[in-house]
């Protein structure tokens, strides 16, 4: 498996909105729909491959830090990782760390921090993957409850 960073070809950019029309269908997170071209615009993009096929992506933006003073210094140069996803048949395989490690190798030059916001419904696999297995820091959530 190679996992490296791509420019948004035209081949890269169907492949993502196929595999996001894929994770649509899923119905795993709260509102997610697949992608389109405007969403994978200016965004870097983290292929895993095998063989000619994707087996996941990470992608997202770096931007200056503004109202997060709480954990983060206004202006400090962040990566919104906006999306992670690994094919079902090869998810807990160590893929997606293995795509979250390396982009945060990449944009150390780059960025002083990634953040994330997540909708899925299995707040479990999430904290134990974002929490303990990449170390992340747990910053906010909401939380919602129909009355």
């Amino acid at each position: 498996m190679i996992i490296h960073e791509v420019k948004t070809s035209e081949d890269v950019i169907k492949t993502l909105i196929a595999l996001s029309a894929d994770w649509e269908k899923e119905q795993s997170c709260y509102g997610y729909r697949a992608n389109t071209r405007e969403d994978l615009a200016g965004r870097r993009v983290f292929l895993a491959e095998e063989n000619g096929e994707t087996l996941g992506y990470l992608f997202g933006i770096v931007f200056p830090a503004q109202n997060m003073r709480s954990v983060i210094p206004d202006g400090a140069p962040c990566f919104e990782a906006e999306e992670l996803y690994v094919v079902p048949p090869r998810r807990r395989e160590g893929i997606g760390a293995a795509l979250f490690r390396y982009a945060e190798k990449t944009l150390a030059g780059d960025a002083e921090y990634i953040v994330l916001s997540t909708a899925s419904k299995n707040r479990e696999a999430v904290f134990r993957f974002y929490l303990d297995e990449l170390d992340m820091n747990f910053w906010s959530a909401r939380l919602y409850k129909k009355i």
